[in-house]
């Protein structure tokens, strides 16, 4: 059955956490959420009976859906929060106000104070955050309170005031919350050492503080103030929990437009996300299909003319992950760490699921137009003649020697055959012999191919190295085969890929769809083999004596066992015991093969 374009959209979401919108027939934006796995939180909204009419009414209008990749759950809830703000989506009720998230703020002032805050002023004051929950920042602050003796008050603690004698200690000096700067009994730099360990923490660098909690808590565990040890541990394991800052919201990024690529032979897709204040309000990825032979920085430069001008963009400035050439207007940045980088990583990374979301989108939509594209990509990759429509791969099975035996696994069209997979019972070698194994099974099966006709493959694999590599070329050259099957070894450790009279091993990209499928085969074969292995030796492992008796079948073995429970009990049953459970000719036999042992 043939699916909607709406299905397809869902099917091919990823499983990771996120940010979906929802859009109508005319492209706005009817809604904004938050996703620990986008796909079955979309899903849901199609698969559940909704009791509110306003979500009812949504899914009805739903006619594309685009989504926004990110690190964490948290990410996506700071981020659902910017763009609800920024795009006002029509379904969106809540966080449409204009109370945000909280920061934890250093305020820029003679003994800085730290407190929680909601409203961010460009005074050159510290912002950390934001945070997706309040009691997250109150339980820092009170961890930061117990560890330190910060100021609360709001006073001007100038030298000059303070020499003075304006000021005298308050209530939360004698209580041991603050060391009194106001009179002077601490001194500057001492306050700044505890501002620079605040920072620390915040940032995420809470080690020394979370060592002395550690051994606080043990200290007030051995004197039995259980209560108090109890207490400790909650501060510390917020201390674990907390999560330093975010990378889709970040107040040290202002308005800056973001722009990664990632290239195959036909297409590029080239990700932009729009920072405005801090935060992302914008994700959108182009796809370019390559006419010429352009290069990585060519279409970005053309990409990013032409998506800022779609958007109306005036940032002054873009982050790009290489070198491009757009004029002296723009401030073009190659950030090489820091919050930086990670928002081009984020872009990044929503331009390589873009571009994966494609190829599921043909693989369902179109499939053989999927499978001429990969039969032509493993074609390129793996340096064939040919295209690989029919691959093959070998893999070898025993325990020092016991019971050995074989698999081959097939697969058309980079996909499992299973009615051609084979299993092999190694008849010719003796002891574990992998090299002598391989080349048995690999005449075996094209010897068999060759007399009753079949087609052959265009590829072999074989798992292992060189050694088994070459075993499997003897095979071949014994049939004369050499030359008209490409046959190539691949090794567990590195993945390399190893072809005949070439020392060289092939490596291929990690993420790449040949040495995807390569391995699937690999695996295939590995299961396909110890399966056939392991029930060969369970079959061995229950064999009775009463096997060697001819004329006696499996079955009538389980059944005398099942009545008897033993075969000694068999053994010294009379003719007429034996005759009741399984007839007079079965019984004969088994009376004669004992009376023969026994003689």
């Amino acid at each position: 059955m043939e699916l909607s374009p709406l299905e397809v959209q869902i099917r091919i979401l990823p499983s990771t956490p996120g940010v979906y919108q929802y859009y109508d027939k005319d492209h706005k934006l009817l809604y904004v959420g938050k996703a620990k796995n986008l796909k079955k939180r979309v899903t849901s909204y199609f698969t559940k009976n909704h009791d509110s009419y306003r979500i009812k009414s949504m899914v009805k209008k739903i006619v594309t859906i685009e989504h926004i990749v990110v690190e964490t759950e948290m990410d996506a809830l700071l981020l659902e929060n910017s763009l609800i703000k920024n795009r006002n989506p029509r379904y969106n009720i809540m966080l449409r106000d204009d109370k945000t998230y909280p920061w934890l703020c250093i305020k820029k002032e003679r003994f800085p104070r730290v407190f929680l805050t909601r409203r961010m002023i460009k005074d050159g004051s510290e912002y950390y955050g934001p945070f997706s929950s309040v009691k997250t920042v109150r339980a820092l602050l009170d961890l930061i309170k117990g560890l330190y003796p910060l100021r609360t008050c709001k006073y001007d603690l100038s030298a000059d005031k303070i020499n003075a004698g304006k000021y005298k200690v308050c209530l939360e000096y004698h209580i041991g919350n603050c060391a009194g700067p106001c009179d002077g009994l601490m001194s500057e730099t001492a306050y700044a050492a505890n501002i620079d360990n605040v920072r620390n923490i915040v940032k995420g660098d809470y080690k020394n503080a979370a060592k002395h909690f550690e051994s606080q808590m043990m200290e007030y565990a051995a004197n039995m103030q259980f209560e108090d040890a109890q207490r400790i541990k909650e501060k510390l394991e917020v201390l674990q929990k907390y999560q330093s800052k975010s990378t889709v919201v970040n107040s040290k990024i202002t308005d800056v437009d973001v722009f990664s690529l990632i290239s195959d032979e036909t297409h590029a897709y080239v990700n932009y996300l729009q920072l405005s204040h801090g935060a992302i309000v914008r994700s959108h990825t182009l796809e370019i299909k390559k006419k010429l032979e352009e290069t990585d920085q060519e279409l970005l430069e053309i990409a990013i003319i032409e998506l800022r001008q779609r958007f109306n963009s005036q940032c002054k400035e873009i982050y790009v992950p290489f070198e491009v050439k757009l004029g002296d207007q723009i401030k073009v940045t190659i950030p090489q760490l820091g919050d930086k980088k990670k928002i081009v990583d984020l872009s990044l990374r929503n331009a390589k699921f873009y571009r994966q979301e494609q190829f599921k989108t043909i693989k369902i939509v179109d499939p053989d137009r999927h499978v001429k594209r990969l039969m032509a990509q493993m074609k390129a990759d793996l340096r064939l003649d040919v295209e690989p429509v029919h691959i093959e791969c070998f893999d070898n099975s025993n325990i020092q020697g016991t019971n050995p035996v074989a698999a081959c696994v097939v697969f058309k069209n980079g996909k499992p055959s299973k009615k051609d997979y084979r299993n092999f019972n190694i008849k010719t070698v003796e002891g574990p012999d992998d090299f002598a194994s391989m080349e048995e099974v690999v005449h075996r099966r094209y010897r068999r191919l060759l007399e009753e006709g079949k087609s052959l493959p265009q590829l072999v694999v074989v798992d292992g190295g060189k050694g088994q590599l070459s075993s499997g070329l003897k095979a071949l050259d014994r049939l004369g085969l050499r030359g008209k099957i490409t046959i190539i070894g691949i090794a567990k450790r590195l993945e390399e890929l190893f072809y005949p009279n070439d020392p060289v091993p092939l490596y291929l990209d990690k993420r790449s769809e040949t040495l995807k499928v390569i391995q699937q085969m690999r695996n295939e074969a590995h299961r396909f083999g110890i399966t056939h292995h392991r029930n060969k030796r369970s079959k061995q492992a229950i064999e009775t004596e009463l096997d060697n008796i001819p004329g006696i079948g499996e079955k009538t073995a389980v059944e005398l066992l099942r009545h008897f429970r033993s075969v000694k009990r068999i053994k010294s049953a009379s003719k007429k015991e034996l005759e009741d459970i399984i007839g007079v000719s079965r019984a004969q036999k088994i009376i004669d093969f004992y009376k023969n042992e026994n003689e």
